[in-house]
């Protein structure tokens, strides 16, 4: 059913108490207020050695200091060939102007939400404004809505926002912020053109000239052998071409083999530089490889099979098929030959080190079966742990693939409940996203399609529309591939919410229609008569998407049939909230009152605390919709007291507003306090919002355009 498993990280399962008959309704609105947000500051932990690049730093800083007549933010794009730098004199840069930018620092690598070359810029922009205190709930669905917030929370504030890896000026403009006042420090390989409207000042970032590169060698060894060698140095520093990312493996060579003469080192890979006639950098990062161990060698040519930017000990283990011990060696070991960089959340390989590494796997495996057998193992590990998360943060669902067993020496992630599984899937969401396209690329069509049931939790507490779009179609083909039917159709009804939600809602339709035309054919099985129920369900969804009220309800209808059928208590439940739900909808609050009563009643039979708290706060609606405020009151006020407790702002908001609307009927009826309470709880309500992060209303009181407030 589509809405059984929304689970929220905020405890949104608590139960909305009823609290009988009030005549008269005092509401304390001060609740606790919500702690500031810490001013965000998203750079990692600075380099223990960094060529200070004094020119390019000083063109930077003379740019800052002049601010008139500039309208829109400082717009700082360093470009230069990959390896050269770029993102670590962006982070410099940030670190060392961030006291002049106090509301903080931001970062988005626009590589991390690459799909097929494309970036999705909601999703970009969702990341922003996440790192600006905006919580999930309060994210705007649309590309259009979550701009508009962007610019709402950086007007006027003096900020610092890095866009790494920008390929077209397109993708960078809609990051920048709205003040004047603040900077962007863009990264570019090339000169982005295409920066419509905007005055940027362009940074060349240049391979280091051999006396910089000695010095940054110099920082990253401290060793004698540079000063009692010195022209030995020259020659390493001119062999790395000026590009950090070379010099860093270079220096942690020179460091493995102290007991050698620089000379002779650097005499060596000028040798097999000269005999073989490979790139200068090619034979510094082969000299480091052929320090490595055996199993770091090895994990260091599979790591390009990895589908994610960053990698942790764990998944390191699934890809080598071992435990986490000797991952995490293999990780260290890797981190100190300078061939991976590490960062808070995990290890990360430079692009450069990424393709090297993809050419000594084809060397060492030209027929692909230790890749392939990697791949295998990493995914069947991801899709086990992500159905395990599901499980915990979910609770028994409708699934149809079948539970992957343990995998031999990797282990499981040894989750501690409900609030670490979620928080697991959203840390692992490129990885798991990423590994529904290698399955279905490696042929593995179930593992594919059979990824992306769990990611359905996730994704409903988490609207990253990109990746969930491109998993869903990528299921929908993986299960079309093998013909099977539950897939097929659960597959298309997964992937038409995300496209409703975006307004797509022609091929959110089709979709649907080819779901409920194939569910035809199912077999007559518990599960997929449920599945049946469901596809009818989430036509009705989409029907209510477009306000087709009396379609909806007659979806719904069909959906509690076919449960009524099979004894499936909870679908009855759920299809009566719906069908009490649309009705309130339609304006027929008499309906709706006795439909949402029934489904309060079955939710509190069945012990169901987190539809108990829906169906109560729906109810109430409906019985200030029928006249009996008095009723509608003690529900409201109950609902007020369990969004506070859970610190749910956006619960909080929606409950305000309708205690609004039920003191202004009161002041309307004589109470001369009920237009003043009314106010209260209106502004109590919007204060709140604009705090979340909601875009504020329209000038005529209307809610904003994507139905942020709904």
């Amino acid at each position: 059913m589509a809405e059984e498993t929304h689970n929220r990280l905020d405890g949104r399962a608590e139960a909305v108490v009823q609290a009988g008959r009030i005549g008269e309704l005092h509401q304390h609105l001060h609740g606790a207020p919500p702690a500031a947000p810490p001013v965000p500051f998203q750079l990692p932990p600075a380099l223990g050695h960094f060529e200070d690049r004094r020119a390019e730093q000083e063109t930077i800083e003379r740019a800052t200091g002049a601010r008139e007549g500039r309208a829109g933010p400082l717009v700082v794009a360093l470009t230069g060939i990959g390896g050269i730098g770029k993102t670590a004199l962006g982070f410099q840069v940030a670190r060392t102007l961030s006291e002049r930018f106090p509301d903080g620092v931001l970062y988005v690598d626009l590589d991390d939400l690459r799909r097929d070359g494309t970036v999705e810029l909601a999703d970009a922009v969702g990341e922003l404004l996440t790192g600006l205190g905006v919580a999930p709930d309060w994210l705007e669905p649309s590309f259009a809505g979550r701009s508009k917030q962007y610019w709402t929370r950086t007007r006027d504030k003096r900020l610092i926002v890095v866009v790494d890896n920008a390929r077209y000026g397109g993708e960078a403009a809609p990051l920048l912020p709205a003040s004047a006042g603040s900077l962007a420090i863009v990264t570019s390989q090339g000169v982005l053109y295409d920066l419509d409207g905007v005055a940027a000042v362009e940074v060349p970032v240049n391979p280091l000239a051999v006396d910089d590169a000695v010095r940054l060698l110099g920082h990253i060894v401290d060793d004698p052998r540079f000063s009692a060698e010195p022209e030995a140095v020259v020659e390493l520093a001119r062999t790395c071409g000026g590009l950090p990312a070379a010099l860093q493996v270079a220096g942690q060579w020179v460091r493995k083999y102290r007991r050698r003469s620089l000379s002779r080192l650097v005499a060596e890979l000028t040798e097999e530089l000269h005999e073989r006639g490979i790139p200068v950098v090619e034979a510094v990062w082969d000299a480091a490889y052929a320090g490595l161990g055996q199993r770091t060698a090895r994990l260091y040519r599979l790591l390009p099979q990895y589908p994610a930017p960053v990698i942790t000990a764990p998944a390191a283990a699934a890809l080598l098929g071992t435990g986490p011990v000797g991952a995490g060696d293999a990780l260290e070991e890797l981190e100190t030959a300078g061939l991976l960089e590490s960062r808070p959340e995990g290890h990360r390989m430079h692009d450069l080190l990424r393709g090297h590494a993809d050419r000594r796997a084809r060397q060492a495996d030209p027929e692909g079966t230790d890749r392939a057998a990697a791949r295998r193992g990493l995914i069947r590990w991801y899709r086990r742990q992500a159905a395990r998360a599901d499980h915990l943060a979910a609770g028994p669902r409708m699934t149809f693939a079948d539970v992957v067993p343990p995998l031999g020496d990797v282990p499981d992630i040894d989750f501690t409940g409900k609030a670490q599984a979620l928080r697991w899937l959203e840390s692992q969401r490129l990885a798991l996203y990423g590994c529904v396209r290698l399955a279905f690329d490696s042929g593995r069509y179930e593992d594919a399609w059979a990824l992306c049931e769990p990611l359905w939790t996730h994704f409903l507490d988490h609207r990253h529309y990109a990746d969930v779009m491109d998993a869903f179609r990528t299921g929908v083909a993986a299960a079309d591939r093998l013909e099977q039917l539950p897939a097929m159709v659960r597959m298309r009804c997964q992937l038409a919410r995300p496209l409703w939600e975006q307004e797509r809602y022609d091929e959110a339709e089709e979709l649907l229609r080819q779901a409920v035309g194939a569910s035809g054919a199912l077999g007559e099985s518990t599960g997929e008569t449920k599945l049946k129920a469901s596809a009818v369900e989430f036509s009705g969804l989409l029907k209510s998407a477009r306000r087709d009220w009396a379609g909806a309800a007659a979806d719904f209808e069909a959906s509690r049939r076919i449960h009524e059928r099979i004894g499936n208590a909870y679908g009855v439940l759920l299809q009566t909230y719906l069908l009490g739900r649309t009705a309130l909808n339609r304006g027929d609050a008499g309906a709706a009152v006795a439909l949402l009563a029934e489904a309060h009643g079955m939710a509190g039979a069945q012990g169901r605390e987190r539809m108990t708290a829906r169906s109560g706060f729906e109810l109430a609606r409906a019985l200030r919709g029928a006249g009996r405020a008095a009723e509608a009151g003690g529900l409201m006020r109950a609902a007020l007291e369990s969004a506070r407790a859970r610190g749910s702002a956006f619960d909080e908001v929606r409950v305000l507003n309708e205690l609004a609307a039920l003191a202004a009927e009161s002041g309307d009826a004589g109470d001369p306090a009920g237009a003043e309470e009314a106010e209260a709880y209106r502004e109590a309500a919007r204060s709140l919002a604009l705090r979340s992060g909601a875009l504020p209303p329209s000038p005529d009181g209307s809610p904003p355009p994507d139905g942020q407030s709904s």
